[in-house]
């Protein structure tokens, strides 16, 4: 039964990718409503809340908030809590899905006063519907112009004052006439273990599930310090506890369910690890560039540069030099091979 249950959870989606999963809609329930029941970015809630009681106090929305950061830390979460602080709605939308100006100004339109637009991927939203969004932020009104040629004319609406949330993961990409406007502008950061175990505590409350502490330890150390993949993998985790028919998650059942789907001490799954094997065993722990590497693992290129690369960097697996990635002393004791002596792959660890 275990191993059927192991081939119904395996890794059609990786557990441990921190992008949102068609697997993640239960998530919601995880969400807290509430910033005291906020875990973790103490400095950003404490400044949070200054300007969400000033806000309440002029009884105006808040200034509009840009959030930035990797991945599953928060970004979506924090939006749903502004709007629940504040006692407003909240429309929520992403850069890709708002494809011309008329998609904004629909949306725009039909916002309540006070009420809070998310645009998840910001940094993704068209030049044109961008140039738009400009004097709805700064004067809440929007400007549109009807027709073509020497028949346009322009058109001004005015809109309900409102508060806009953008996050992104790449803030770099956001232009910087757009990023002017954001009167709050906050970094997520990851979270530590300590952090990482509250959160699993709470969500395992949440699914009426018993977690010893040991165990909501061991799921928080292999989440990559992510809450998304921390929530994701107690999901797991639970599915083994009632095939087992226990109401508690015991370490014994939490090493074993998460060995069962591949997920190592330090989070690493089967494609992280098949990754760095072929980096040591086919090529020797020699440079090699992206392009190779993503032929060398049937992978694609930007899947292993924006998916795979950026933890096993964090967590000093891999180095990037001039003439192309190298594996590092950890990897290689991390997968049971002896690092060469006198490698670059000892950089990191020297």
């Amino acid at each position: 039964m275990i191993e059927n249950l192991h081939q119904q959870t395996g890794d059609v989606q990786r557990l441990v990718q921190s992008e949102p999963s068609r697997t993640d809609a239960f998530e919601n329930t995880l969400r807290p409503q509430r910033l005291a029941d906020y875990i973790g970015q103490q400095q950003l809630k404490r400044n949070l809340s200054v300007s969400l009681e000033a806000a309440k106090a002029r009884e105006e929305p808040m200034e509009h908030l840009l959030l930035y950061g990797p991945p599953g830390l928060g970004k979506t979460t924090l939006s749903h809590i502004i709007a629940s602080e504040m006692g407003a709605n909240i429309k929520i939308t992403s850069g890709p899905a708002i494809d011309k100006p008329g998609d904004l100004a629909s949306l725009l339109t039909n916002l309540q006063p006070g009420d809070v637009l998310f645009i998840d991927e910001i940094h993704r939203l068209k030049t044109a519907v961008e140039e738009v969004l400009y004097s709805a932020m700064e004067d809440f009104v929007l400007d549109i112009v009807i027709g073509k040629g020497p028949g346009a004319r322009s058109m001004r609406i005015n809109l309900p004052p409102f508060t806009l949330v953008g996050a992104t993961t790449k803030v770099n990409m956001l232009s910087s006439p757009l990023r002017d406007r954001f009167g709050h502008v906050y970094r997520l950061e990851f979270y530590s273990d300590d952090e990482m175990s509250h959160i699993v505590h709470r969500s395992s409350q949440i699914l009426g599930l018993g977690v010893e502490e040991t165990a909501a330890l061991e799921i928080a150390s292999r989440a990559r310090k992510t809450p998304r993949i921390a929530n994701r993998l107690l999901r797991r985790v639970r599915d083994y506890a009632h095939i087992g028919g226990v109401s508690s998650i015991s370490l014994e059942l939490a090493q074993h369910a998460l060995g069962e789907l591949g997920i190592d001490v330090l989070g690493l799954d089967p494609s992280d690890r098949m990754i760095l094997s072929t980096m040591i065993e086919k090529f020797g722990g020699r440079p090699i560039g992206l392009s190779t590497l993503a032929s060398a693992t049937s992978e694609e290129e930007g899947t292993i540069e924006d998916v795979y690369e950026p933890y096993l960097l964090q967590i000093g697996f891999i180095e990037r030099t001039p003439r192309g990635r190298i594996p590092t002393d950890r990897a290689y004791t991390h997968l049971g091979f002896t690092p060469p002596s006198g490698s670059q792959g000892s950089l990191l660890s020297a």
